[in-house]
């Protein structure tokens, strides 16, 4: 795989869509994590072991200007900065194993966007098959060119004084170039609200409104109920009613129904759309 033309140049190896059992073994043997004794990948993120809010910002540009409530939420930064950083972090990708993952944020087609999310890490590339909808074997075949691409390098440490960053980390996003990166921070729910992040912008444009919630839905009747409530606060546990079809437990988009998403089996019913694995990665809910 080729990736010259976002400044790539020379990396060690590019793999892309690997399995899990592959991705396992790479993250195993470049020594990012240990198996747990339930088979899990425990990985130890460092410094950043959580969202790093106020190291998030967003290139203020002629075409989004006007879309974007500028405050403490959504800091602006320069485009020249944000280059600036881009150009570092695919420098410091040359000589490296690139792990590269293709996949879509939306069950339902008409939503859908194709993300490239190209990792320093193979265990990141992990955590994002597991997050985003995977393609079938054709939909690879013909993925073409992605609507975003992310590159996240949690090895490339910003310096404040020089890339006008608050920390060593950093999470840009260029709408208007649908470019994302990710900066210094090992932690990979970055990468997970950076999608998220950039659907909440791109589909109020297109009618429907991005949720924060879980959702579930009666079989018969196909009434659906929303829970609202920020992290930690109880939609999961709400929406998994044994008695009612889940429909996901992260984040949703609402038009004329309710639209989720995640990364294992498809169930789908008149007014949902829903891809289940555990309630854990229930997300990507659009």
């Amino acid at each position: 795989m080729n990736l010259e033309h976002l400044g790539i140049i020379h990396p060690k190896a590019v793999y892309r869509n690997l399995t899990v059992p592959e991705l396992y073994e790479h993250a195993l043997e470049r020594k990012e994590g240990v198996i747990m004794n339930n088979g899990a990948l425990l990985v130890k993120t460092g410094k950043y072991t959580g969202r790093s809010a106020q190291d998030k910002f967003i290139v203020d540009s002629e075409g989004v200007h006007d879309l974007i409530a500028w405050g403490k939420v959504n800091v602006p930064v320069t485009r020249e900065k944000f280059n600036a950083i881009k150009s570092k972090m695919v420098a410091y990708l040359q000589g490296r194993d690139v792990f590269v993952f293709d996949g879509f944020a939306g069950a339902d087609k008409k939503y859908a966007k194709k993300f490239r999310v190209i990792c320093e890490y193979a265990s990141e590339a992990l955590f994002i098959r597991d997050l985003l909808v995977r393609p079938t074997e054709e939909e690879l075949e013909n993925f073409g060119e992605p609507d975003y691409t992310l590159i996240a390098c949690p090895g490339f440490k910003c310096s404040p004084e020089i890339d006008g960053t608050r920390s060593e980390a950093a999470i840009m996003i260029d709408y208007e170039a649908h470019t994302i990166i990710v900066a210094g921070s090992q932690y990979a729910g970055e990468i997970k609200k950076s999608v998220f992040s950039t659907m909440n912008f791109v589909l109020p444009l297109e009618g429907t409104l991005p949720m924060h919630c879980s959702a579930n839905m009666d079989p018969e009747t196909k009434e659906t109920a929303v829970f609202f409530g920020l992290s930690g606060t109880g939609k999961t546990t709400l929406s998994a009613d044994p008695n009612r079809m889940l429909i996901g437990d992260d984040e949703h988009g609402w038009d004329d129904a309710m639209r989720s998403a995640s990364t294992s089996s498809r169930k789908s019913s008149r007014r949902s759309i829903a891809r289940s694995a555990s309630a854990r990665w229930l997300k990507t809910s659009w």
